[in-house]
């Protein structure tokens, strides 16, 4: 038996229980938690504005040490460092065959099948594939990854959902370069990993945005030159900030209608929106004919970054090993496993960075 947080349904509070983990059959691995990241998509997956499989085990960022492999396990053995990937490409889709793994159809696969059991015998899914909030987990091969060498293993959770997202949208999507100016609306755990990524691009104007004035410190820690406290004339300020002209690329990390429509109308004429945020079906973003062909702007969706972790985790390793990439800054509450439902609390009250569970 291990503990770990139990999501019993869609809506309800979490339970910390003991679940009884079965042996890693062919195919598989156990990990035993270093630490797991609570970001804001296991807080979507709770209230339902994206569906997972209940109940369930929640946590899909996280990192740990090897314990066991089944049949068929050769790229790590017991006691390796390791990186959860919660969205694992199957390499045979359409997408995987363009090469966009981030877009793979089978990604999330696994999320339905039985992953432990509490200990009365009901059966558990794993949320978003790899059931990170516990003691320990066992999962797919696939979503295994060699934690890079000089990377405190628990530091290197992050690296499984708010660093490549947050680095990904920035670098992959938004393709930011040297010189240009950047708006990161939404300072949580992505945003923050955002800013750094503009700051390693060579961003010359770095813009935060947030609703709460206390994020301001975090934010030039990552690397933002200025913020602002979102509000009714964000997109205004941000235009006196740049010359009149807006921002050349938008970054969104927060998923509602006012926040997409704010990043869209603080980019300059000809500039770039990225949307990383996850939003609800209500949240209905609009936008007149006119105002799309006279601002010449490009609004794109952002999937994990649209990162391939396999090639994107050895990259974000030199920029951590050089030191342009500081991942205690994102960090602003280390806890217990006990203490995850008050993070999300704090996410809903827009509180904070993001919380780690060390184990």
């Amino acid at each position: 038996m291990v503990r770990a947080a139990v999501l019993p349904a869609v809506g309800a509070p979490l339970e910390i229980t003991d679940i009884d983990l079965p042996d890693p059959g062919p195919g598989r691995v156990r990990v035993r938690l270093a630490a797991a990241g609570v970001c804001h998509s296991d807080l979507s997956l709770s209230d339902g504005t994206m569906r997972v499989p209940v109940p369930a085990v929640l946590g899909h960022e996280g990192a740990g040490t090897v314990v066991a492999v089944g049949e068929g396990v050769g790229h790590v053995a017991p006691g390796d460092g390791v990186v959860l990937n919660w969205a694992p490409s199957c390499g045979r889709c359409h997408a995987c065959a363009l090469g966009e793994v981030w877009l793979c159809a089978n990604a999330l696969a696994s999320a339905a099948d039985v992953h432990a059991r509490t200990a009365d015998g009901v059966e558990l899914h794993p949320g978003l594939n790899v059931g990170a909030f516990a003691e320990e987990t066992v999962v797919s091969a696939a979503c295994v990854l060699p934690a890079p060498d000089g990377v405190p293993l628990a530091d290197a959770a992050l690296l499984g959902c708010a660093v490549l997202t947050g680095y990904g949208a920035v670098h992959h999507s938004a393709k930011v370069r040297e010189g240009e100016t950047v708006a990161v609306h939404g300072v949580g755990g992505v945003g923050l990993a955002a800013l750094q990524a503009a700051r390693i691009a060579g961003a010359s104007t770095i813009v935060a945005v947030d609703v709460s004035p206390a994020k301001e410190e975090l934010a030039r820690a990552a690397g933002a030159t200025d913020y602002v406290v979102a509000s009714d004339t964000t997109a205004r300020e941000i235009r006196g900030l740049t010359g009149k002209q807006g921002v050349d690329v938008a970054v969104e990390c927060v998923g509602r209608a006012a926040t997409i429509r704010a990043a869209w109308d603080s980019t300059r004429r000809g500039g770039r929106t990225t949307v990383v945020g996850i939003g609800g079906k209500d949240q209905q973003v609009t936008f007149n004919a006119l105002e799309i062909f006279h601002w010449g702007r490009t609004l794109a969706g952002c999937v994990y970054g649209n990162s391939d972790p396999a090639r994107d985790l050895p990259v974000l390793a030199g920029h951590i090993r050089a030191g342009r990439l500081d991942l205690s800054t994102l960090i602003t509450d280390h806890i217990t496993l006990d203490a995850i439902p008050a993070a999300f609390d704090a996410m809903r009250a827009g509180k904070g960075g993001r919380s780690l569970v060390v184990f």
